[in-house]
């Protein structure tokens, strides 16, 4: 009983402050152009700049403020409706996709983090305004819809190949592809239900499905072994009870890449020093000489993954609904750290190779936002409800002809 009632306390403890960073580190002033848009990291380094994905988690974790007490309705719908206006409105696109990066007060790209119009980042700014949609309706769900409506999917996809670019040019020309399994699962499911620019559902299968082994367990990794790559789809669509066409169960590939990735850690506590059976979650984070990739095998053959010791505690806390009873152990572990928590919670990562223990002054808007919309999903369902409630997810599911188990 103490273990658990010690277990739960820290997972309100993560969710609030999780929570607390896309209600604080934001644009809210009502007057601005850039009303609502959210900040893409806390601490140094980040200051003025917008996260598109922030956004979409930030959306998201608006009715779970309100479920929980911690923000009124009243005031979760006047941001939501303030961001959507300021998306609808304000923020500078192409052919409907944002950009990555933006500057928080005019809205427009941000120069000095420029990225290109980005489908995936898009693709979750578009799962925050489904949940916005769903969960409030009227206007809210009005300009959800509409900034849905406007997004041409099939400008992103490359026509010899079938399969979506990963990013476009300023000349148009898109580059990339989304060729192999990571986190664009949902890209399928909105561009195929979108009711505007659909695709083909084919597209859905015209990516490479890789089968790797490590130890004993064989499942479809994605590239470089990264959690978040299993975890981002899964935060809104609710696997656990579906198969694809193929068979492939999505939500126990997620599992397998969960225990895998634990293990690795176990294998290589040897070697890093930071690693142990609770200390683990290779996924991307920032990392003692700044943003990394680490990640557990198998890897494509074609990638190079360096690890360098480095953990991220959203690689467990956003894995919860994976592997709850390892997801707890390790945040009981973390629980002890005091070093890595902040006031979003528990901070992006730490290293303890060097002589001198690095642990990260910042937090990470989509890291806190898997891990809040994990932890919500686990205890409440209510992030999957909302998202499965919407039409075009509902008429997506049915083209791709996914089926419930058993």
């Amino acid at each position: 009983m103490i273990a658990m009632v010690k277990t739960e306390n820290v997972l309100q403890r993560e969710a609030k402050g999780s929570f607390d960073f896309f209600w604080k580190e934001v644009n809210d002033n009502p007057e601005s152009k850039g009303y609502g848009l959210i900040r893409d990291h806390s601490g140094s380094g980040g200051e003025g700049v917008a996260s598109i994905a922030s956004n979409g988690f930030g959306l998201s974790a608006i009715p779970i403020g309100i479920e929980r007490g911690w923000i009124s309705f009243e005031e979760g719908k006047e941001r939501a409706l303030g961001t959507l206006k300021t998306y609808w409105n304000n923020v500078e696109h192409r052919d409907g996709f944002f950009y990555h990066f933006l500057n928080m007060e005019t809205a427009q790209k941000n120069e000095a983090f420029y990225d290109c119009p980005s489908i995936i980042d898009t693709a979750i700014l578009l799962n925050g305004a489904i949940i916005a949609r769903e969960y409030f309706g009227g206007e809210i769900g009005v300009l959800a819809d509409k900034i849905y409506d406007r997004v041409n999917w099939n400008v992103y996809v490359n026509k010899e190949t079938n399969q979506f670019y990963m990013g476009l040019g300023e000349d148009g020309k898109g580059f990339g592809a989304w060729d192999m399994y990571a986190e664009q699962l949902m890209l399928y499911f909105l561009a195929v239900g979108s009711k505007t620019y659909p695709v083909s559902p084919s597209m859905y299968h015209d990516f490479k499905r890789f089968e790797g082994t490590y130890g004993d367990v064989t499942f479809y990794p994605s590239p470089g072994g990264q959690l978040f790559t299993h975890q981002y789809s899964h935060g809104w669509f609710d696997f656990r009870d579906k198969l694809d066409p193929d068979g492939i169960d999505w939500f126990e590939n997620s599992v397998k890449a969960t225990l895998v990735n634990r293990q690795y850690c176990i294998d290589q506590q040897d070697q890093y020093k930071t690693y142990s059976s609770e200390s683990w979650g290779l996924t991307a984070c920032d990392g003692p000489s700044g943003y990394t990739l680490a990640g557990s095998p198998p890897y494509y053959p074609s990638v190079e993954v360096k690890n360098d010791g480095t953990v991220a505690p959203s690689g467990p806390a956003g894995s919860i609904v994976f592997a709850k009873k390892e997801v707890q152990e390790s945040l009981e572990y973390f629980a002890e750290i005091d070093e890595l928590w902040g006031p979003y919670g528990l901070q992006d990562s730490y290293n303890l190779e060097k002589e001198e223990p690095w642990y990260s002054d910042k937090v990470i808007g989509i890291n806190k936002g898997v891990t809040l919309l994990m932890i919500e999903n686990e205890e409440s369902g209510l992030i999957w409800k909302l998202y499965h409630q919407n039409e075009s997810i509902q008429r997506a599911t049915d083209i791709l002809k996914f089926t419930k188990k058993g």
